[in-house]
């Protein structure tokens, strides 16, 4: 273990102010480095698009604002990346297909506008699962994004390309989406931290509706810290989407010092009966520390846990395919084998099937409400595996393994279904140096705490540095 660090936001600020770079020579090398991964054996694929005009007249700019000490905001000259489910000015929005977004889009997604005004400096949009149908992240018409720590494993999904650019050192943040799991996911998986905030907490406007109940968007970062920053950044009210009117404040105060010595974290066997052994050793250890800690442990049961699983595959599964209509009925044939079989098998569904999973789903959101009224936290693995080998034909035609499915989303579902706020973090790695995440939620709008807990997760590990990973600073 080498207690490998990811460059961060104050890193990237630091090096601007000092003089040691500037946004045009952080861009230059961004593209480089970009060109690299490409390069490589077996290539990351993990860009759908990157425009280097773009980015390197964005830089420019920056580089010319900070040196007349006017910055555009917090951001200015930080490389950051964007899921090609968000619509960003210029590039198609895909959504992971071959036949979606030919022409450049001309308006930005809230929250990419919010990023953009902040000074970022967008560096492209980053691969997917198809129309985010998808834990692993393969995608057979974009390529299979590559996991940093072994490029011949999977990356998780859907934001497979978010969570590879941020394990690779690329950007210090990207921008993912997460209807069942795929921001922590690959969050999980590529070694990052990943934030799905409660249910209308970000506003969805300018991403492609796919799964209009479940979805959330959200940052990915190499570190709490940072992940925090850019949730900050783009949660709030939108006049144009009403589940964000209303919200609370966003509370960040306890995460700087991370203390845990007054909360109580709840602990479900259930989900770590559901995981491999090397996962449930690093997890149970992690606990182990954050009692060490202060905190109180806290063994407790969740009623309805086996509605969970088939409630959001039912839900998605509808969305998802009304969301389609038009696209199945005209590019049927375009679209990957896996996505064609789960679109038409959720087509044989019915509307009173969608009807029942809804009055299960409210039986859910009590059973999780009930057990964080007695908590302050629950404690999962992100996910019930490390990332497993990328097979041969499912990067040619996409893949649908239940078994795998399962062990990747089996904790990560219940956050889509009640709204409340989740939050990924390492938490180790396993004998072959492949990470593993620690998943934290909170009730609703209550990130704060779970973020709080993911500081004090992420202050005890020891990282090894990813088999391919990149220094824009160096």
């Amino acid at each position: 273990m080498s207690d490998f660090r990811y460059r961060t936001l104050d890193d990237f600020r630091a090096a601007y102010r000092d003089g040691r770079a500037t946004p045009l020579t952080v861009a230059e090398r961004f593209i480089e480095a970009r060109n690299a991964s490409e390069a490589h054996a077996p290539p990351m694929r993990i860009f759908i698009a990157s425009d280097d005009d773009e980015i390197l007249h964005a830089a420019k700019a920056s580089t010319e604002r900070l040196k007349k000490g006017k910055p555009a905001g917090p951001l200015d000259g930080i490389p950051i990346a964007v899921k090609d489910e968000l619509h960003q000015v210029g590039y198609p929005t895909t959504g992971g297909t071959s036949f979606l977004g030919k022409g450049g889009e001309r308006e930005d997604a809230t929250v990419v506008a919010r990023l953009r005004a902040a000074g970022a400096v967008l560096v492209g949009k980053t691969n997917m699962h198809e129309i985010g149908m998808g834990a692993t992240g393969i995608n057979p018409h974009h390529g299979a994004a590559r996991n940093p720590y072994d490029p011949a494993c999977i990356t998780g999904g859907s934001s497979s390309g978010s969570g590879a650019v941020v394990g690779a050192g690329l950007v210090p943040a990207a921008l993912g989406a997460d209807g069942g799991g795929s921001v922590r996911i690959p969050a999980a998986l590529c070694g990052a931290v990943g934030i799905k905030a409660t249910f209308g907490r970000v506003p969805e406007t300018g991403a492609l509706p796919l799964c209009w109940s479940l979805a959330h968007i959200g940052p990915l970062a190499g570190t709490v810290a940072d992940a925090a920053e850019i949730l900050d950044l783009i949660v709030g009210e939108d006049p144009r989407d009403p589940n964000t009117h209303g919200q609370p404040p966003l509370d960040l105060r306890g995460l700087k010092h991370g203390q845990v010595k007054d909360l109580k974290i709840g602990v479900c066997p259930d989900f770590f009966d559901q995981a491999s052994p090397e996962v449930v050793a690093v997890c149970r250890a992690a606990l182990e520390r954050l009692a060490d800690d202060g905190a109180k442990i806290k063994d407790v049961r969740i009623r309805h846990l086996d509605l969970v699983r088939v409630t959001l595959l039912v839900t998605m599964g509808a969305e998802m395919a009304a969301s389609q209509i038009e696209n199945l009925r005209e590019h049927r044939a375009e679209y990957g084998a896996d996505t064609r079989l789960l679109l038409d098998t959720a087509n044989r569904g019915s509307g009173p099937e969608y009807v029942h999973a809804q009055r299960a789903r409210v039986r859910i959101e009590r059973a999780f409400r009930e057990v964080l009224e007695s908590v302050d936290v629950l404690v999962s693995p992100t996910t019930g595996t490390v990332a497993v080998p990328i097979r041969r034909d499912a990067e040619l035609y996409g893949e649908v393994d239940d078994g795998l499915i399962d062990r990747i989303c089996a904790c990560t579902f219940p956050g889509n279904l009640t709204g409340y706020p989740a939050v990924t973090v390492p938490a180790g790695f396993s004998p072959s140096a492949l990470p593993i995440g620690l998943q934290i939620m909170a009730g609703p709008w209550d990130e704060g705490t779970a973020l709080r807990v993911a500081r004090a997760v992420e202050r005890h590990v020891v990282r090894p540095a990813p088999k391919v990973v990149y220094d824009l600073l160096s």
